[in-house]
């Protein structure tokens, strides 16, 4: 390979005359050919790149402390010797234009600039620092709590102040920028004559050398401008070349505070005053954030205190935002205390308590019940007190006449309408006297299964009016009214009826009273007695006097201004009218369209009807009304009471039906566990019913019945699945017939689908009006289901007079019958001496060689024993057998 390029400055060979022979270059300037094998070669271009020459122990911009860049910006020579004219061999150095001052000078400026902030930043942080390590020593008051309102208010006043201090720090920087200005155009005035001197000689002397010097450029080294003279040179045969300097003055650093500003040699850095690196603006701005933050992380936060509120069972992510604490830390604290709970889990009330103090809260409890506070409220103002009717409830024995006399006193006729001529229903009722005056009467059944009804007739009632049949006296019902009647605390008026029949003895009454502690007033007490005759309306004004007396003396009273509240006396379900439930009002004014809680339904009164069927818009205290617009039907004896809206209304009913059904579900799961292993153990034995009626008060009155039918037998039981008022309807014959129950309709019938339906599945649907009726008929079911009594009844005596073996038989005894008979498989005892040595039965009975069934007195027969053989002459057998007898309840 031949290398050729202009770097060596070689004379071409040549002769000296034109046209004689020479040798000339084979490649271009700055270009290389290569050759290669097989005669094939390349041209290369090379670029040249002229070696800087340097003084010994010259660094550019740190031997002279950086004096020649500062000369070289000012458009000076870069030693102090150096004027216009140049070293021996050189061209002069081209002077810097007006322009390339102005821009050296800007960039030394911003550089100082650079250096200043840098210096201030560093001073700022250093103050900060102070300032932080004596707040370490002063415990730093906690910063008061603000509201997101106080809080957007002071970030808008620190955007404002941090805005001011940059507008002020760019007013500063603008001014500081124009004084700079002027003191550089002052400088450059004072310079311009000294260096319009310098051109005018430089040019005088080297006019050639000024034309051909290539313009310099600022912050340029002289390598460069060496570079940019090479093609000129080459152009310009027999110019005479520029001379090497010895020395060259570099490019003065004079952004030392920016980065990218040249590699680190080792005497930059062991001068550390001129040529330290130093960090960036950004950098510093980033350490002054991290030490504000660092500042503000060792600040202690102030711990806020919250008031939790704990309901009888709470989630773990709800008590955890109650607390605003993350959901982990209360698990970990819940598992600290032994108690395994996922976020979802809910934990007691008790627990959550000791959670809340751990974290420093303060706890308050607060039960599910607290749903119902203030719902029935004490009146406190006696000024709007009004004086309100009487509540008399009507008691005594059944058959004693109760229906009729309220009968003769409201002049109706409502016990020829009832079923069997007894009351099965408690009924409301109001009488408006002669004189104005009102009378709110309760009517009770007096049967023995209503025992219920009474009571609650009894607890909501203001005087007891006790009916006793003048010829029978008093009676077992009676005897429990009076018990009620004291139980209630309420005053008692006895109503001695049927005193027109030719038997009556009322003062066999009045006598048989005083075995019960009533005193009546003809003999020294203070119960009033009065003689009456429902059928001859006898001495019916004197009863309600003494009524009206005895009312006079209570001072009854109510404040009609209030809200309502009662209590159910009945509650029904009829076609057309739903739920219907007759409501007696207690206190206040309840009126169409308030929204009402009775028990564990709701609802919104839609309409009120009186006891005479007349629709009214409001019921005053001691009123009976019936109720439409409940949404189930409530329990008789069930609180009766309006709300503010039907939200209200519905929250309470909620909680009531859900702590009805809990414990329903905790009472029937132990008494069904034990009924059934009772059941599978053999030991009881039960019968499924389910109830349908008219009215809530029969059904309860039936249900209690027929529990009590078994009595003390446990092995029989009555078992009501489902009770409920209205017609029997396909879901009923549903569970009857998965749990083969009967069904039982007291006043009701069922509808054509479930007709269909219990006739398809064997359902037995009966139909009663009268209780008693419903009685008898389960009785007789129950007693049908208990296990008969097993009786022993004799038959016969035998006596063995030979023993013989038979083959394949075994022992076979001769034997003769004494008394009685002996029939083929009936109960035997082997009899030695008198002692029962063998008891079980017989195998084989025959008379001759005839298998027969029996053997009477006087004949003899040979009989063999199952599974026995000790047999001995002179033993006598003795035969039985075992009878069933029928058990009664």
């Amino acid at each position: 390979m031949t290398d050729t390029n202009d770097q060596d400055r070689k004379k071409v060979l040549s002769l000296g005359n034109r046209g004689k022979l020479e040798l000339k270059k084979t490649v271009d300037a700055g270009s290389v050919r290569q050759s290669f094998s097989h005669g094939r070669s390349k041209t290369v271009t090379v670029e040249v790149k002229r070696k800087r020459t340097l003084e010994k122990g010259a660094v550019p911009g740190i031997a002279d402390g950086g004096a020649a860049a500062r000369r070289a910006a000012e458009g000076l020579p870069a030693k102090p010797g150096q004027g216009g004219r140049g070293q021996r061999g050189a061209p002069p150095v081209r002077q810097l234009t007006r322009e390339e001052r102005d821009a050296r000078l800007r960039a030394l400026q911003g550089a100082i600039r650079s250096e200043e902030e840098r210096r201030q930043i560093e001073a700022e942080l250093a103050a900060e620092q102070v300032l932080i390590e004596d707040e370490e020593l002063v415990e730093p008051e906690p910063e008061p709590i603000l509201d997101s309102e106080s809080l957007r208010e002071r970030e808008m006043e620190e955007l404002r102040s941090i805005q001011a201090a940059e507008r002020q720090a760019a007013e500063e920087a603008e001014r500081r920028r124009q004084e700079e200005e002027a003191k550089r155009r002052e400088a450059e005035a004072a310079r311009r004559k000294p260096e319009d001197d310098r051109k005018r000689a430089a040019g005088a002397t080297t006019p050639a050398a000024e034309t051909t010097a290539p313009a310099a450029v600022p912050g340029r080294p002289r390598a460069e401008e060496e570079e940019d003279d090479q093609p000129r040179r080459k152009t310009g045969a027999g110019r005479p070349a520029a001379a090497k300097p010895s020395s060259v003055a570099p490019k003065a650093k004079t952004n030392q505070g920016r980065r990218g500003g040249g590699k680190l040699t080792l005497t930059q850095a062991l001068n550390a005053d001129e040529s330290e690196r130093t960090r960036s603006i950004a950098s510093l701005r980033r350490a002054r954030e991290r030490e504000r933050q660092r500042l503000a992380s060792r600040q202690e936060t102030l711990k806020v205190t919250r008031d939790v509120v704990i309901p009888e069972a709470i989630t773990v992510q709800e008590l955890s935002n109650r607390m605003a604490e993350r959901g982990a830390d209360v698990i970990k604290s819940l598992m600290r205390m032994g108690v395994m709970a996922t976020i979802n889990q809910s934990i007691d009330a008790d627990t959550a308590e000791l959670v809340v103090a751990e974290f420093g809260h303060r706890s308050r409890r607060v039960s599910e019940a607290d749903v119902e506070l203030g719902l029935r409220s004490e009146e406190s103002n006696p000024d709007l007190m009004r004086s309100r009717a009487p509540v008399v409830t009507v008691m005594g024995h059944v058959d004693h006449g109760k229906t009729s006399l309220l009968d003769a006193l409201r002049e109706t006729d409502v016990a020829a309408r009832e079923a069997g001529g007894i009351t099965q229903h408690i009924g409301a009722y109001q009488v408006v006297l002669k004189s104005g005056a009102r009378i709110t009467f309760i009517d009770t059944p007096g049967h023995a299964a209503f025992t219920e009804m009474r009571a609650r007739g009894a607890n909501v009632t203001d005087v007891v009016v006790l009916v006793v049949a003048a010829d029978d006296g008093i009676m077992p019902q009676t005897v429990e009214a009076i018990h009620h009647a004291k139980a209630a605390k309420v005053p008692i008026i006895v109503a001695i009826n049927k005193s027109d029949l030719p038997d009556a003895n009322p003062q066999r009454v009045r006598q048989e009273l005083l075995q019960h502690e009533l005193v009546v007033e003809e003999l020294g007490g203070d119960i009033l007695a009065v003689d009456v005759s429902a059928k001859t309306r006898l001495n019916l004004e004197r009863l309600e006097e003494a009524i009206l007396l005895q009312a006079e003396i209570l001072e009854l009273k109510a404040n009609p201004e209030r809200t309502g509240e009662g209590v159910v006396i009945e509650a029904k379900l009829e076609r057309g009218r739903g739920s219907v439930a007759t409501v007696l009002v207690q206190r206040g004014t309840l009126r169409v369209g308030d929204a009402f809680v009775a028990g564990s339904e709701w609802g919104k009164v839609r309409a009120l009807v009186n006891d005479r069927g007349q629709a009214v818009q409001d019921a005053p205290p001691a009123t009976p009304v019936e109720v439409l617009g409940l949404s189930g039907t409530p329990l008789a004896g069930d609180d009766f009471t309006v709300v503010e809206n039907e939200a209200r209304a519905r929250e309470i009913a909620e909680f009531r039906q859900r702590k009805k059904r809990e414990a329903a579900n905790a009472a029937t799961r132990g008494t069904l566990e034990q009924m059934f292993n009772r059941i599978q153990a053999g030991e009881v034995k039960e019968l499924p019913i389910v109830i349908k009626g008219d009215v809530q008060g029969s059904i309860e009155a039936i249900s209690g019945a027929l529990e009590k039918l078994a009595g003390d037998n446990t092995e029989v039981k009555v078992r009501v699945l489902h009770s409920s008022v209205g017609a029997i309807n396909e879901s009923d014959v549903t569970l009857a017939n998965a749990s083969k129950a009967m069904i039982i309709g007291f006043n009701v019938r069922a509808n054509p689908q479930a007709r269909d339906m219990a006739r398809r599945d064997g359902i037995d649907i009966r139909y009663y009006s009268v209780i008693y009726d419903v009685i008898d008929d389960v009785k007789q079911a129950l007693t049908g289901m208990l296990s008969p009594t097993l009786r022993e009844r004799f038959l016969g005596h035998a006596e063995i007079r030979d023993v013989f073996n038979i083959t394949k038989v075994g022992k076979v005894a001769g034997c003769f019958v004494t008394d009685g008979v002996v029939k083929r498989g009936a109960g035997v005892r082997l009899l030695r001496d008198n002692v029962v040595i063998h008891t079980g039965t017989l195998k084989t009975l025959k008379r001759f060689k005839d298998e027969v069934r029996e053997v009477r007195e006087g004949y003899e027969c040979g009989m063999a024993f199952e599974n026995y053989d000790n047999i001995q002459n002179g033993d006598v057998i003795e035969a039985y057998e075992i009878e069933e007898v029928a058990r009664q309840l």
